[in-house]
């Protein structure tokens, strides 16, 4: 599948991580199995709609980066640009290894921080961005990315499914932020949602 409006060498990249991925989720848990074989629809494509959302490169802090969504995308699709950076946050080991190999592989601009969300902020003090995809609920993933988000001009890129206005709804009762809904190109029932401004209630 070929992602619009990149160039053949960021598409070439994007195939090396889709090789090195399916590779890599023989033996590691990278996503649910059931959506492995529709990864470029469902992973990639839906994961590179951050990326446009943004609209700028920036330094961007990706937590809970898995099997590389939407962090590894991002990353890649920064190659392009020859600016900006992904520190990509994620604790499980095995998973940090996948995604420093995915790096060096497709030559990716981002770093890979093996530690805990927590723990996090004081490696990365200041982003432009920050994103997660199939993490928590909004009120732990604001919770999370609040270091970032409180007393900064940072802006929060999450994916979201159908059930997304009763986290709204939870969330709401401890924080306080401007939202924009975007509707997901790739899947019908899912939302990113852009949330900046952010303030405890």
């Amino acid at each position: 599948m070929l992602i619009s409006g990149v160039s053949r060498e960021t598409q070439d990249r994007l195939q090396q991580f889709a090789d090195l991925f399916r590779k890599w989720a023989k033996t590691i848990n990278l996503v649910a199995p059931s959506t492995q074989d529709d990864m470029w629809q469902r992973h990639i494509a839906d994961s590179a709609q951050i990326f446009r959302l943004a609209g700028k490169a920036g330094t961007w802090v990706d937590l809970g980066s898995g099997g590389g969504f939407p962090g590894i995308i991002t990353a890649i699709l920064l190659s392009e640009y020859e600016d900006g950076w992904v520190h990509l946050v994620e604790s499980n080991q095995k998973k940090a290894a996948f995604l420093r190999v995915a790096i060096a592989s497709t030559g990716a601009r981002g770093t890979i921080h093996a530690v805990r969300i927590e723990d996090a902020p004081k490696l990365i003090p200041r982003c432009d961005f920050v994103s997660a995809r199939a993490l928590a609920d909004l009120d732990k993933l604001l919770g999370y990315a609040s270091p970032w988000l409180l007393d900064q001009q940072s802006t929060a890129f999450f994916h979201k499914g159908r059930d997304y206005e009763s986290e709204l709804k939870n969330a709401h009762s401890r924080w306080r932020f401007d939202l924009v809904r975007h509707q997901s190109s790739i899947q019908a029932d899912s939302v990113i949602l852009e949330i900046g401004n952010l303030h405890r209630t």
